[in-house]
């Protein structure tokens, strides 16, 4: 072995730096790549050419196509319209619903970013869980891993098996086709699945069904809609102040009523008739106006007793401005590395830059109604706003968010869905048919959506997360580093000589758990451009398949159900009232059989 140099202990200490900003979060992961990207050629450890070769890979061109391919499917509405069908086959057994959805998402989840395929499905799975009377935290979990391991099932399912093929570059070894993987991914599916259907009772936290809604409920107001706030009698009620409401008493703001009687004022009418929707906190409520509060109906009657109110039986003034076709509520979640996470209601001010109401936040098993203001923001928060469809859509498009509107109300272009769904078949046939490199089939297809209109240039530019796209480039020379001073080398010797001589089986397990001990403090990106030239070398120091190893890792990165680190369990974590013990006691049974099965089905198909 090899003498320790000084460019290896530079190495190390780069990577240690890394992992270390990658688990306290001082600084977003992609400005830790780019660190990586400006120090690597500073001290010498590679070129300036291979500082920014990542930004040029196959791996990250890739990412991009399918990215923007997977949003031109979205904006058709071609995988909305999955959810009825499915939902025919389901029935109403929850076994039946958690498969068929799941197997859905799955297949969704290998030609698309597993986050985009989770956030497309949220909206219809709480609309099933309501519709069915199952609880949510019943249905989300399965299916969010459904879509976590739907990413192993194809080349392109998931940023590792994208970068995979370009780490073996420097070795020489054959890279893998679109569906070399395909087999092991539908064996991973199968057997994440099979956990929730046989075990589900006992890893799954049972919840309280959703109850359907009293239909008496809605006698002085109108009934939530559709994705209402809260399915515990929250409605809308029209109140009218006296013409002396103002006389002889100190003034009432629009916060005074939510901090008093837990009512949100989602509207009210400004002397002399101008009718404001989501006033700010600050707004005076006046005389003789009428105003639109959200909340329950003895909060309301509290409030109109106390304050000299006048509560009418139904919507008079804002009938029409309020209409379900023209407003409405949806639950929005905080998203993984969201701009919102951090900072207070107060400081983003809903009202006064998209005109729409917080009307609550819901965090771990607690929901909050009252000095909303004051409320600093967590990734995975489920925050329910009410707002007119327009100005939700503007919302929408700031990103950050995660939810989706009524499909009426979406921007869509189902007259596209056949050339979105041509141009996804012409990038295929040329990957399989034809052997086009990756990169420029899948760009391919992404061309031909912006050429046939299915998106414009700047909803592509605007689909993709180049976040992400930096954290892949800027970790690459980062690899390369460790590859080309030797430090991988020295490392996988080191650990063989822990380790000893132990059979291709023992050796790929023990890839395996290493793999996903690191995904879960790190990105899976990172954990596979650390890695993979890590076990290459022990592979053939050990004299086992190098390919092999470096598929482990491509695989086993995705094995991140532990804790609730992974883009899709934050997302679903909030709205399925999950706490963190929920994910260790199911998703440390989903860990072992995903490595179980993973290791099984290379032996049986590779024949290790």
């Amino acid at each position: 072995m090899d003498a320790l140099t000084l460019d290896m202990i530079l190495v190390m200490a780069m990577i240690g730096l890394a992992v270390f900003l990658f688990i306290v979060e001082w600084v977003r992961v992609d400005v830790v790549a780019i660190l990586m990207t400006v120090a690597l050629p500073l001290l010498g450890l590679v070129t300036p050419k291979e500082a920014f070769v990542g930004f040029s890979s196959n791996a990250v061109i890739s990412i991009i196509a399918v990215i923007i391919i997977g949003a031109g499917l979205d904006r058709t509405g071609m995988i909305n319209k999955l959810v009825t069908p499915v939902l025919r086959i389901a029935g109403n057994s929850t076994s039946r619903i958690i498969v068929a959805i799941s197997v859905t998402v799955a297949i969704i989840s290998s030609f698309m970013q597993n986050i985009g395929a989770a956030a497309l499905f949220l909206p219809a799975i709480q609309r099933i869980s309501k519709m069915q009377n199952i609880p949510l935290g019943r249905l989300l979990m399965p299916i969010g891993f459904s879509a976590i391991l739907g990413g192993t099932v194809t080349l392109v399912g998931s940023s590792p098996l994208i970068l995979l093929n370009d780490l073996l570059v420097p070795f020489n070894l054959e890279p893998f086709g679109l569906f070399d993987v395909t087999p092991i991914g539908l064996a991973l599916v199968a057997g994440g699945i099979a956990c929730f259907v046989l075990l589900g009772r006992f890893i799954l936290p049972q919840g309280a069904a959703v109850n359907a809604p009293d239909p008496d409920a809605s006698e002085t107001g109108v009934p939530s809609l559709p994705g209402g706030p809260d399915p515990d009698g929250t409605e809308f009620y029209e109140l009218r102040t006296p013409d002396d409401f103002t006389d002889y008493r100190d003034p009432l703001f629009v916060e005074d009523i939510r901090r008093r009687y837990l009512l949100n004022v989602v509207a009210l009418t400004e002397p002399p008739d101008y009718k404001v929707l989501s006033p700010a906190p600050d707004a005076e409520v006046r005389a003789g106006i009428d105003l639109v509060v959200c909340g329950r109906k003895a909060d309301a009657e509290r409030m109109a007793s106390a304050e000299g109110m006048r509560l009418k039986a139904a919507l008079e003034t804002y009938r029409d401005r309020l209409a379900v076709e023209t407003a409405g509520t949806v639950e929005v979640v905080v998203a993984p590395r969201s701009s919102y996470a951090g900072k207070a209601l107060q400081d983003i001010n809903f009202q006064d830059r998209f005109h729409v109401t917080p009307l609550s936040v819901y965090r771990q098993e607690e929901t909050y109604r009252a000095r909303l203001d004051d409320i600093v923001l967590q990734v995975g928060d489920v925050v329910a706003l009410y707002g007119t469809w327009k100005r939700l859509k503007t919302l929408q498009k700031e990103g950050g968010l995660l939810f989706s509107l009524p499909s009426d109300m979406e921007d869509l272009r189902p007259e596209k869905a056949v050339w979105a769904g041509l141009w996804l078949v012409v990038a295929l046939t040329m990957i399989m048919g034809f052997k086009v490199q990756l990169s420029v089939a899948l760009m391919t297809g992404a061309l031909g959506m912006v050429l046939t209109q299915v998106l414009s240039i700047d909803e592509a530019y605007q689909s993709v997360d180049w976040r992400t796209i930096f954290l892949l480039a800027g970790l690459i020379p980062l690899g390369i580093a460790t590859e080309k001073t030797g430090t991988a080398a020295w490392i996988a010797h080191t650990l063989l000589g822990i380790i000893g001589d132990v059979s291709p089986i023992v050796l790929l397990s023990v890839i395996g758990i290493l793999s996903t001990l690191f995904t879960l403090v790190i990105s899976n990106v990172g954990a596979t451009v650390l890695l993979v030239p890590l076990v290459v070398n022990m592979a053939i120091a050990a004299h086992t398949d190098p390919r092999m190893a470096a598929l482990v890792v491509g695989l086993a990165t995705s094995n991140s159900f532990v804790l609730p680190t992974h883009q899709v369990n934050a997302l679903y974590m909030g709205p399925g009232h999950y706490r963190t013990v929920d994910f260790i006691k199911a998703g440390s049974l989903v860990s072992v059989v995903f490595l179980v099965v993973m290791i099984a089905a290379i032996s049986l198909i590779y024949g290790i």
